[in-house]
């Protein structure tokens, strides 16, 4: 389970009433929605806001789940207010003073960021404007991820643009975390124009939503902040055991290459022929081929032999201490050497061919370039096994 999943989970149980208990002693929530209405309706009477369009009924269809007694649904529409920001023309804006426009770069990790500003010189309605405790929500993005994202407002005097939307609602604390929810996520996976992912303003009055009893919310809301830090320790752990794991493979096969070229991969046989006489035959072989003129003689042959456990080099008759060119003690049987001197270079023999070359033959055999198999021509060089050693390009990088 991903960070994200165990807080949806937290979040899913909250909302239907499974993450505090209920008390009987709380207010129900039916009688704090009744209220409501009747405080609406007196500031309609008196002119303080406007007659809104009637919400449809809730159907049986329509709940998902079931919510303890205490409970209610409602629509968002009944128990608050919510609006869409302004476009605003390019004149408007300046680069700083005037009235600060909230986009959705202003919500980073569920709270406010003004790092990312944008400001007007222009008059705004009352309605884009956005006051302290209000909800801020992205209601409009090119990427669904980023759709529905909010946080709670911490300042006054600010205006919010085309693609937000505000919801305003004595419940602010608890509805930030249904908008955060899952089930309020599912509402939004239907809802999308041809072009861009979207919140409409009817879509958030009609949204259904499980209403607790207020001091329930209360309850609530402490309780996911009180566990909201130890999600964030999960999503540390887990960051950094998805990070442990996509590097495991790799860090895996160098211990084992480590330890192979240490000798600590398998056990040492006393009757294996030591190395020093594979190498000394190894010199024998190759000057039978110098002999041959098959290949070039080495100007400064390498014989590096070790007395006390101290290796020393010779070369061209001079005798120095490489102790400090050793990286870590080898068992009895192995030895040092140069790479050249347990290997022939047999680079010389190759011949590379251009595009335009490979283009005119038979696709037959592959042909290697540093990083693979880049093409098929209709010979080759070389028909034993034989390492092959990228001495450049992207393998390199890779590697």
């Amino acid at each position: 389970m991903t960070a994200q999943q165990l807080k949806n989970s937290i979040l899913q149980m909250a909302v239907q009433g499974k993450l505090v208990p209920q008390d009987k002693n709380d207010e129900p929530a039916s009688v704090l929605l009744e209220r409501i209405k009747a405080e609406k309706q007196a500031l309609i009477k008196a002119g303080k806001i406007k007659k809104e369009k009637a919400l449809a009924p809730i159907t049986v269809e329509e709940i998902p789940f079931d919510i303890p007694d205490s409970w209610v649904w409602c629509r968002l529409g009944s128990i608050g207010e919510t609006n869409i920001g302004l476009t605003y023309r390019p004149s408007d804006k300046t680069l700083s003073g005037g009235t600060l426009v909230l986009r959705s770069s202003n919500i980073q990790n569920d709270k406010m960021d003004y790092n990312d500003n944008v400001y007007v010189s222009c008059d705004i309605p009352e309605r884009a404007m956005i006051s302290k405790g209000d909800i801020l929500i992205c209601a409009r993005n090119g990427s669904r991820a980023l759709v529905g994202k909010c946080a709670i407002v911490d300042k006054d005097g600010m205006a919010f643009g085309a693609f937000m939307a505000k919801y305003s609602s004595p419940f602010n604390q608890y509805i930030k975390l249904f908008i955060d929810s899952p089930i309020f996520r599912q509402q939004l996976d239907g809802v999308k124009t041809e072009t861009i992912n979207q919140i409409t303003q009817d879509m958030l009055r009609n949204q259904l939503c499980p209403l607790p009893p207020l001091p329930e919310q209360k309850r609530i809301v402490a309780k996911i902040e009180e566990l909201l830090p130890y999600i964030e320790k999960y999503d540390k752990a887990e960051t950094k055991l998805t990070e442990l794991n996509a590097k495991f493979p790799d860090a895996l096969k160098k211990s084992i290459l480590q330890e192979a070229v240490q000798g600590k991969l398998v056990p040492q046989n006393p009757e294996d022929e030591p190395a020093s006489v594979l190498l000394e035959r190894i010199r024998a072989e190759k000057q039978v081929l110098i002999k041959a003129g098959k290949i070039k003689r080495d100007k400064h042959e390498s014989v590096i032999v070790t007395r006390d456990k101290v290796p020393y080099e010779i070369i061209d008759g001079k005798e120095r201490c490489i102790a400090d060119e050793v990286p870590f003690e080898l068992p009895e049987s192995w030895c040092w050497c140069r790479f050249g001197t347990a290997m022939v270079n047999r680079d010389a023999e190759r011949i590379p061919l251009s595009v335009s070359e490979r283009e005119k033959l038979d696709k037959t055999y592959d042909y290697y370039g540093a990083s693979g198999v880049i093409d098929k021509v209709d010979r080759f060089l070389f028909d034993k096994p034989l390492l092959l050693i990228g001495e450049d390009g992207a393998n390199l990088l890779l590697s």
